[in-house]
């Protein structure tokens, strides 16, 4: 077989230190994407208000079967912006954008959920964030251009609840063991 047909077979794997920590990106794709554009060509037209912008950004992690990768993970960023004027609906994008990891098995398994909805969807959002400048562009608007995400801030308040419960249960933990 020729080095050519190799690397067609092989797929294409990048290592990410993220905060020190040993991260194998296997593979990253769009799962998802949709533009609706119910109201061209009139909200195409020059000189209308500017639309109001509604932004949604979602992250989500699954663990994925196989025999060869221990801690295989697939993540999901997901960013929904839907413009309206005046109430009525000038565009909906959405895109659904995957990404396919593995953690090293020196990581602790509680590590492993911060690491998979921080670190990679802050790594894919850029991916993501083109993608859909390029939907909205090519539906006839400006390229929808996102700031850039606080990943870490999403978690915490999004998890805050389950952090503070594991916190507590850990002082407890540890005041138990000092007797």
């Amino acid at each position: 077989m020729s080095d050519k047909d190799q690397s067609k077979k092989q797929p294409q794997t990048e290592t990410l230190e993220a905060g020190g920590l040993p991260i194998t990106i296997h593979t990253q794709y769009v799962r998802d994407v949709s533009f609706e554009n119910p109201n061209a060509p009139d909200s195409l037209r020059a000189g209308k208000d500017v639309p109001e912008m509604d932004v949604n950004i979602g992250m989500d992690a699954r663990p994925l079967e196989d025999d060869g990768l221990a801690n295989l993970y697939e993540v999901g960023l997901t960013i929904s912006a839907e413009a309206k004027r005046n109430g009525e609906p000038v565009f909906v994008a959405e895109v659904i954008y995957g990404v396919v990891v593995t953690i090293g098995e020196e990581v602790p398994e509680d590590q492993h959920h911060p690491i998979l909805l921080i670190e990679i969807p802050r790594y894919a959002f850029p991916f993501a964030r083109q993608i859909l400048a390029n939907v909205t562009s090519q539906g006839g608007y400006p390229p929808l251009l996102l700031n850039p995400v606080d990943f870490q801030a999403m978690y915490m308040q999004r998890f805050e609840k389950e952090i503070k419960e594991a916190q507590e249960a850990s002082e407890k933990e540890s005041k138990s063991s000092k007797k």
